[in-house]
């Protein structure tokens, strides 16, 4: 049987007595990363009533670049041994290859259980205070380019919350960029989430930014932000911020075309012409 494991998004005491048994059972651990895996495994041999496992216990790498191989290897034994599936830190599967196994279990009728668990996302939207009960979840921006610039904005033009990931030598990056299309839209950003140097910060997007940009906020550890919902229809403005962005025409009159009456072919002549 495969059993999908969360672990502590940063305190080790967030781990579960359930997932402690799980991984004293476990004759095959999958790893996203083994070496981060077996660290946490120490830590919680120092700290708590759990056994390292023992040399017979196989640890083997399964991420996003070798998933699919590795399923490839070790389907067989998914169900005639305990095999547990761990990320990082936090949820198995969400945004994560975990959901290989997933979905090969399912197809093959093969017997998994997911553990519940704490996620940086859900942690995050609680701590930001924001009142509404629903938001959608976006994992990481693109790094760079006219892509990053259009998912940007179409999530800010969104009517719902948004949280997304980022990394830290991106996250100044991300304010100035969010304060470029709307500089008084509400944001809510947490950094080590349970963590030592944890820390909130909410506010409009130019107060986030005069933060980071007079050093009161360093970038350093992992981020998570959630971007308040657009709260009102102001095309002209969201107009003129895409204009303003280096994108290509196409991908400009797509985007116009979502904010206001002209089809995708006029915005595209139009850019053209001009």
């Amino acid at each position: 049987m495969l059993t999908f494991i969360p672990t502590p998004i940063g305190n080790p005491q967030d781990i579960t007595i359930r997932a402690l048994k799980e991984f004293e059972k476990a004759s095959l651990f999958l790893c996203e990363d083994t070496r981060e895996t077996k660290r946490l495994l120490r830590i919680l041999e120092e700290r708590f009533d759990f056994a390292y496992p023992s040399d017979e216990v196989e640890f083997l790498s399964f991420h996003e670049h070798n998933g699919a191989e590795r399923l490839g290897e070790v389907a067989s034994r998914l169900a005639d041994e305990a095999v547990v599936y761990v990320s990082d830190a936090g949820m198995p599967v969400i945004s994560d290859p975990g959901q290989l196994l997933v979905e090969h279990c399912q197809e093959h009728k093969i017997s998994y259980d997911v553990l519940p668990g704490g996620t940086a996302v859900t942690t995050a939207y609680a701590a930001s205070g924001f009142k509404e009960g629903e938001f959608t979840f976006s994992a990481f921006l693109p790094q760079k380019g006219s892509e990053r610039s259009s998912s940007l904005i179409e999530m800010m033009n969104r009517s719902i919350n948004v949280v997304l990931y980022e990394a830290p030598h991106r996250i100044e990056k991300l304010i100035t960029e969010i304060a470029h299309i709307d500089e008084e839209r509400e944001v809510f950003f947490s950094k080590e989430l349970s963590k030592k140097f944890q820390n909130y910060y909410r506010g409009s997007a130019k107060e986030i930014l005069e933060q980071f940009e007079s050093g009161s906020i360093n970038n350093r550890g992992e981020w998570v932000v959630v971007i308040a919902a657009k709260k009102e229809k102001v095309n002209a403005l969201y107009v003129d911020d895409i204009l303003a962005f280096d994108l290509q025409p196409k991908v400009k009159a797509k985007l116009l075309a979502k904010l206001t009456d002209k089809s995708v072919k006029e915005w595209y002549n139009e850019l053209i012409d001009l």
